[in-house]
């Protein structure tokens, strides 16, 4: 007769059922045993780990003959009529150890994980309320502490601390959910009551709390919520608020919307509202607000009529902080938009204390390629202090998050040149205390429609203001001593302030030269710019610049021609030094030259920008001035300055990389000096737009190959800056162009690539098939060395599943590969790898074999970096030998040394376990003290780590009490 399959539940009590019927479990080592076996869910559990949980540091001696009986009674609990030493079909051997056998179908966990991973996957697709619903199920199945019942001393094992981690994770994201769904969040609220309560020191969790309450309509409740939490943090911690806590209080203050109610939910609870004004405010001081304005322009004249048309918004009844303004200033390339914005953006900075955020949409890029709304909405999240990982997928998704930002508080937001209104509108703010500024050559009539915005259309200067902006850069004796010549100028830039603008510039340096001179050689000029003709204007554009051009050597004029070519936002000197092939002191001296006559713009030291309507002559003449094969010549040296300086960069962040080796530089490319990777770090930072747009200009340019190694040499910056999101969809233009080389070995990195970017994404279901196959393409080509690492980003992805063993077993073979090649450095760095795998299976004496080989080799190298690794590795296992004095040493030779790296996260992870030993010691205060100095760390870097160390913090606060 076949049995029915049992059905256990972990989320709670630890429970079993077969056909209805509930089963008696056994004895508190049996119940012990099963609930190890669930929360590792179908993973292989190893003997030392499981007599590790069972019985902790003091096991009888017949511990592994005691497990065999458990296993033995277990068996015969699931399958009744088993044979005495028979294996069964559930509970298996595999590993060294057991693994039973489990679905999402007969264990709860493995239900709520796969509810919780289509959860987010809809949130990614922007589906909050169908995500808020997968949440709110997941959750549900939750009945209590994870495998209660069992032994107190067994459920404190690290091994069942992890699906309570994801409790509260889940909770969060339930949250966000509920609270990005218009009405959902009172949805959300049990759970997150619940879970707060029994984690009252979780400042992100807490914040939530509030702003769920307060969007449901009980502002009083979240009030008080907030006044608690300040209270418990200053008592238990000796703490105040962070910023995350105290926008959450702010949002609250100001949360006016009525709740709306889903159906048959009946009336919302609601309160009195109480008086703020009795309210403590933290003392955390706020994160420094962004400031990104333009600098003003010293010259700004003119324009005062529309300077008060924009300003009524702001002076009337309906004040910022009762609605929501808009103001769209349009007109014609070059009317000056963006000038006039920027100077009354800094004319009422002062009254949006919480900030200014700028962004150039680029809309009307020469190259077509204007800004993607999700990259700027990005942009503004890194800004704000959101953490990359915390930056939701999906456009709509991350726009949401955006607007929840922004909530409660009053920033003042410019959006320049920006193509329609469907360019602009995921930027908009949407709650009241905020000015949004937008330019466009187009009238956004949508925007003005949908949105209450307020339109300014700029025309050209009339004749007198042309005057007075003449007159205010070249002094008004100049003027009046020609007026006739003057008035020639006026007629030919017909208004245009960015024609008059390079007119007086050249005028400016030529002090003594008439007006009437300037005059004449702007008859003689001629030129076409018909993409930028205008009804309102004759002025023929093309020919002042072309005339400015006249001005300057031929080597500068050769140069602002190659400019065009360059597909970042702006240049770097080394940059345009490449592009046009001379030495960086010639490129320097060149674009000075340039923008001494404002043809471009020094709009940071060192770093230049067009302004597009130049950028569009530049862009006229290299196609009319340079024959193709000079414009992929000059394209080339670019990406292969891009790349070299990248590689060079890599290997200084990652020494135990596997870069790909890189073919000559052409004549006229050097890579910039790098000494070490702080200044790696810093190139890459700020040429980091720039790169990610190479990496597409070169795939889409027939160089697949250098899109793909420089996309490849960006990985560890990548996974420096914790920029998933770009990581993942450079990786994803990367392997389109390895597939189009049809070479496996480059798609095999294409790949792992992706993979890796994917994995940190969460995306797992993605990134295990690509590594598998990966695999499998480096394996077929021979490529030891692929193979290794490839084994390497597996480990990875099975610590992320829970599977230690696996975790283990690929490093091992990484290990085996890299000795085979005898690749020391990577040797090195793959033992420390194999012995922390050894101590997290409680092996503690083979992971030190391991890891003081390591250490030997790491020392010899010269890598701090990895000595740092490899001491926090000794460490854990000495402390789990109970030779606590040799593991208080090896944590501090790793934070001194990651202290000198300035490396805050992995230094906060070692002062974390260097408290856990400290605490084993009896030395109470030191260990607080430490997991104090981690806090900081992890809620400066908005880590979420942070929850665990504050969990930490309040356990050991209750057990001082108690004492």
């Amino acid at each position: 007769m076949t049995l029915e399959p049992v059905r256990f539940a972990v989320l709670g009590p630890v429970r079993a059922w077969r056909a209805g019927t509930e089963l008696d479990l056994g004895r508190p080592k049996e119940r012990a045993l099963l609930a190890l076996l669930l929360v590792r869910a179908d993973a292989p559990v190893g003997m030392s780990e499981i007599v590790d949980t069972l019985w902790g540091h003091r096991p009888p001696p017949t511990a592994v003959n005691v497990v065999r009986r458990l296993v033995g009674s277990l068996r015969r609990l699931l399958e009744p009529g088993l044979p005495a030493r028979a294996t069964g079909h559930w509970l298996v051997r595999d590993a060294g150890g057991y693994r039973l056998l489990t679905d999402s179908g007969s264990l709860d966990l493995l239900r709520f994980r796969e509810l919780r991973d289509e959860a987010r996957r809809t949130a990614a697709e922007g589906a909050s309320a169908r995500s808020a619903e997968l949440f709110t199920e997941a959750l549900s199945l939750w009945q209590g502490p994870v495998a209660a019942g069992i032994p107190q001393e067994v459920r404190a094992h690290a091994v069942f601390g992890l699906p309570s981690r994801e409790y509260v994770a889940a909770v969060r994201e339930a949250a966000d959910a509920a609270l990005l769904a218009v009405g959902l969040a009172g949805t959300v609220l049990p759970e997150l009551q619940k879970a707060a309560a029994d984690h009252p020191l979780d400042e992100p969790l807490l914040a939530r709390l509030i702003l769920a309450l307060a969007a449901d309509g009980r502002r009083s409740e979240a009030l008080r919520t907030y006044q608690e939490a300040c209270a418990r943090l200053d008592d238990e911690l000796g703490i105040d608020a962070g910023p995350e806590l105290h926008d959450a209080h702010r949002t609250a203050l100001l949360y006016t919307p009525a709740p709306l109610t889903s159906p048959g939910s009946g009336p919302p609870h609601r309160e009195p509202d109480e008086p703020a004004s009795g309210l403590p405010e933290p003392q955390t001081p706020p994160a420094p607000a962004p400031a990104q304005l333009p600098h003003d322009l010293a010259t700004f004249t003119g324009r005062q009529t529309e300077l008060d048309d924009a300003l009524g918004p702001l002076t009337s009844e309906a004040s910022p902080t009762a609605t929501v303004v808009i103001s769209a200033i349009g007109g014609m390339a070059g009317i000056g938009k963006t000038t006039l914005a920027v100077h009354w953006a800094h004319q009422v900075a002062d009254r949006f204390p919480d900030g200014q955020l700028y962004v150039n949409l680029r809309g009307f890029d020469p190259s077509g390629e204007a800004m993607n709304p999700g990259e700027a909405v990005r942009g503004f999240l890194d800004a704000l202090g959101v953490p990359p990982e915390r930056i939701p997928h999906g456009v709509d998704a991350q726009a949401a998050l955006y607007r929840s930002v922004l909530a409660g508080r009053r920033f003042l937001v410019l959006l320049d040149n920006a193509r329609d209104t469907d360019h602009v509108r995921p930027l908009l703010p949407g709650t009241p205390g905020c000015l949004t500024v937008v330019t466009s050559r187009n009238q956004l009539s949508g925007l003005v429609a949908a949105h209450g915005a307020h339109s300014l259309t700029l025309r050209p200067f009339d004749a007198d203001q042309a005057r007075a902006f003449l007159g205010h850069r070249l002094g008004a004796e100049r003027i009046a001593a020609e007026p006739r010549a003057a008035a020639e100028i006026i007629t030919l830039c017909a208004g245009l302030p960015l024609a008059l603008a390079c007119v007086a510039a050249r005028a400016a340096t030529h002090p003594h030269f008439p007006l009437s001179a300037v005059a004449a050689e702007l008859w003689e000029a001629h030129g076409s710019l018909d993409a930028f003709a205008h009804p309102d204007t004759s002025a023929d554009v093309s020919a002042v610049f072309s005339w400015s051009l006249g001005a300057v050597s031929a080597e500068a004029s050769q140069l602002f021609r190659l400019l065009a070519l360059h597909p970042g936002p702006d240049c770097s000197v080394p940059a345009a030094a490449a592009l046009a092939g001379v030495p960086v002191r010639e490129a320097r001296r060149l674009l000075a030259e340039l923008s001494g006559i404002h043809l471009i713009n020094e709009h940071a030291p060192g770093r230049y920008a067009f302004h597009d309507l130049l950028h569009a002559h530049a862009t006229q003449l290299v196609h009319t001035h340079h024959p193709e094969a000079a414009r992929r010549a000059a394209a080339r040296r670019l990406f292969e300055h891009c790349l070299h300086t990248a590689h060079a960069a890599a290997l200084l962040l990652a020494p135990h990389g596997d870069p790909m080796p890189l073919e000559p530089s052409a004549p006229g490319v050097a890579p910039e000096p790098l000494a070490d990777d702080s200044q790696a770090l810093a190139w890459l930072s700020a040429e980091y737009r720039m790169l990610l747009a190479v990496v597409d200009a070169a795939a889409s340019s027939g160089h697949e190959r250098l899109a793909c190694l420089l996309a490849w040499a960006l990985e560890p910056f990548f996974d420096r800056r914790g920029d998933w999101h770009g990581w993942a969809a450079t990786q994803r233009t990367a392997l389109a162009a390895a597939q189009r080389l049809a070479d496996p070995a480059m798609e095999a990195r294409g790949l792992r690539a992706l993979a890796r970017a994917e994995g940190r994404l969460g995306l797992h279901d993605r990134s295990r098939p690509r590594l598998d196959r990966a695999l499998e393409l480096f394996a077929a080509s021979g490529d030891d060395i692929g193979r290794a690492n490839t084994h390497r980003s597996l480990g990875w992805e099975c610590e992320q599943r829970g599977d230690l063993p696996g975790a283990l077993r690929h490093n091992q073979l990484a290990l085996g590969l890299f000795r085979t090649a005898g690749l020391r450095a990577a040797q090195a760095s793959v033992l420390n790898s194999v012995g922390w795998y050894h101590a997290q299976l409680g092996d503690y004496r083979k992971a030190l074999s391991h890891c003081f080989e390591a250490l030997s080799m790491l020392q010899d190298l010269g890598d701090r970096y990895g000595q740092a690794a490899t001491w926090d590795s000794i460490a854990y296992a000495y402390h789990h030998l109970h030779r606590h004095p040799h593991a208080l040493l090896g944590y501090r030779n790793a934070i001194a040394l990651y202290q000198e790296l300035g490396v805050p996260y992995p230094e906060a992870e070692t002062l974390t376990r260097l408290g856990e030993t400290q605490l084993a010691t009896g030395n109470d205060a030191g260990a607080r003290a430490s997991w104090r100095e981690a806090l900081v760390i992890l809620t400066e870097l908005g880590h979420p780590d942070a929850d665990r160390v504050r969990a930490r913090l309040h356990g050991r606060d209750k057990r001082l009490d108690l004492t």
